[in-house]
């Protein structure tokens, strides 16, 4: 009898603590990108240990799903690799909430194939071609004779969105394999020699920038008439060289932003951003400095 008193007690306890917790000033729930999820985890890890009052939970799920999350006020902070859509901005505001992107990395979206792929660079338009399901043999582009196996991630996801505006420029092929995550689409690269993927610069290199085995980074041209570049160079990023370079944005409500602003300022300052480049990602170009000062950060 004074057992089950006892767990009486702390299930009562339970109830009450968690939903504090959950409520508290000094909690932070970040949700969504599923490119972000790992960055962010470190990035949270760093902030807590200098600010033990502080506690942050990070959870992926894809874009979408943070979106959907900053909208119906279920996180604080929305992962994201893409911008939010004008309806989703609407509908935020219409639930009472501000959403404002702030931009805290860049990612040199990174087309992978196996490497015995002889082939070692791409247009943005053949990419398009070939994940429209239009080029299906890698000597149609001037690789081996192999038969291409499209790897990409699902609509939820903000690279699936980004990719197929800014790429493929219409609809994925039918035939594309749908994947789970950016590690999922890596593994299975890596077993098929003639699989194409395109991941996020932070899962195809290690801390040295080393990339991955079993993978090989294709440089990406803007046009037939122009150089191609890889995603692996700095340099390649910030002058805009590499063509499918993309922000990462963190969106927020405007009207909680003293919770999360700490947060953000920690990611854009000297030591979140040696976090960021330690995963791969890279430091914000001029333009997206100039976005974030617009909201004031």
């Amino acid at each position: 009898m004074k057992n089950l008193f006892i767990k009486g007690i702390l299930f009562f306890m339970a109830v009450l603590i968690v939903p504090t917790i959950a409520f508290s000033a000094n909690f932070i729930q970040v949700k969504g990108s599923d490119t972000e999820v790992n960055v962010v985890q470190r990035l949270a890890e760093n902030f807590m240990k200098k600010n033990p009052n502080v506690s942050i939970a990070v959870t992926g799920g894809g874009s979408g799903v943070g979106i959907a999350a900053i909208i119906n006020k279920t996180t604080d902070l929305a992962n994201s690799s893409r911008p939010m859509k004008d309806s989703e901005i609407a509908k935020a505001k219409a639930n009472g909430v501000n959403p404002i992107g702030a931009v805290f990395a860049v990612d040199g979206l990174s087309v992978i194939v196996n490497p015995k792929n002889t082939l070692n660079s791409l247009t943005v338009d053949q990419i398009g071609q070939v994940y429209r399901g239009e080029l299906t043999n890698w000597k149609q582009v001037g690789g081996p004779d192999l038969a291409v196996t499209l790897y990409g991630r699902q609509p939820n996801s903000g690279t699936f969105v980004f990719f197929r505006e800014g790429v493929v420029r219409g609809d994925y092929s039918g035939k594309m394999n749908q994947m789970n995550g950016n590690a999922q689409i890596l593994e299975a690269v890596k077993k098929d020699p003639g699989g194409v993927g395109y991941v996020g610069i932070g899962y195809v290199v290690d801390d040295l920038g080393k990339v991955a085995s079993g993978i090989k980074v294709v440089d990406v041209a803007k046009d037939s008439r122009s150089k191609a570049f890889t995603p692996l160079k700095l340099e390649n990023i910030l002058n805009g060289s590499y063509p499918i370079s993309r922000p990462l944005y963190q969106y927020f409500d405007g009207n909680n932003r003293a919770k999360v602003e700490a947060f953000i300022k920690y990611e854009l300052g000297p030591e979140g951003v040696a976090v960021i480049q330690k995963d791969g990602f890279y430091p914000l170009t001029d333009q997206w400095k100039k976005h974030n000062a617009q909201i004031h950060f």
